[in-house]
C-alpha cells in the first residue's frame, strides 16, 4: 500500500532500496527555507542495520503488511529461540539476533508472542507490553527518605536494572514493560 512520506509512524514497516525497514524514531523538520520533510530512522528487519533518511510529503513510499501470528515460547538452545505455533503446533526457531538481544531477555517459558512474517519467512517478534519477574536483589530503604516519593534500585531475575518504589524487597513479584524495563506496578499474584 503506498503512503505519502509525511505519513510514516515509528513501527510501521515499508519497502525502500529493495529492502525491509521499520521505522524506530521520526522527527518532522521544517527548515526556514525549502520544503518541510520527515527525518526518519529505520532499522533493517533482516540485517539489524539502521538508516536515516528523509522524506518529503511529495514522495510516496510502499508500507508493508506483515502477517501476525500468535506463537508459544518454548525453549532457548544456545542463540536459537524455539516457538511453537499455538493452531498447528509447528515449531520454528529464530536467532536471538533476529530478535533483538535486548528483547531476548523477556522471554519467559510458555510466554505467548506475535511472530512477524513477510511472504512466509519470520522476520520478527511482537511481545507482551509487559511482563512479571521477581526482585532478586533490592537496595535497603534509608531511613526518612520515604517521607518524599523516591525510588531505588533493584535487581530482576532476568538481569535487568530498574528502579522501584521503597516497599518493594526481594523476592516480590512486580510488573515491567518490555519496551524500557521500567516499573509498572508491584504484581498481583
Amino acid at each position: 500500500m503506498k503512503i505519502n512520506g509525511n505519513a510514516i509512524r515509528p513501527g510501521n514497516v515499508i519497502e525502500h532500496q529493495d529492502r525491509l525497514w521499520r521505522a524506530v524514531k521520526i522527527q518532522h523538520t521544517q527548515p526556514g527555507k525549502g520544503g518541510a520533510y520527515l527525518q526518519v530512522e529505520l532499522k533493517d528487519l533482516r540485517s539489524g542495520t539502521k538508516l536515516n533518511e528523509r522524506f518529503r510529503s511529495s514522495e510516496t513510499v510502499e508500507q508493508v503488511r506483515l502477517e501476525q501470528k500468535p506463537f508459544q515460547y518454548l525453549y532457548a538452545e544456545g542463540d536459537m529461540h524455539t516457538f511453537m505455533d499455538t493452531e498447528t503446533y509447528d515449531q520454528i526457531s529464530l536467532n536471538a539476533e533476529l530478535i533483538g538481544e535486548e528483547r531476548v531477555i523477556y522471554l519467559q517459558d510458555g510466554m505467548e508472542v506475535m511472530i512477524e512474517s513477510f511472504e512466509g519467512e519470520a522476520i520478527g517478534l511482537e511481545l507482551p507490553k509487559q511482563v512479571t519477574l521477581a526482585v532478586v536483589e533490592a537496595d535497603a530503604v534509608v531511613k526518612g527518605q520515604t517521607a518524599a516519593s523516591s525510588a531505588k534500585p533493584a535487581l530482576l531475575e532476568n538481569g535487568i536494572r530498574t528502579t522501584v518504589p521503597p516497599h518493594i524487597e526481594t523476592g516480590n513479584r512486580v510488573v515491567v514493560s518490555t519496551e524500557d524495563g521500567a516499573y509498572v506496578e508491584r504484581a498481583k499474584d
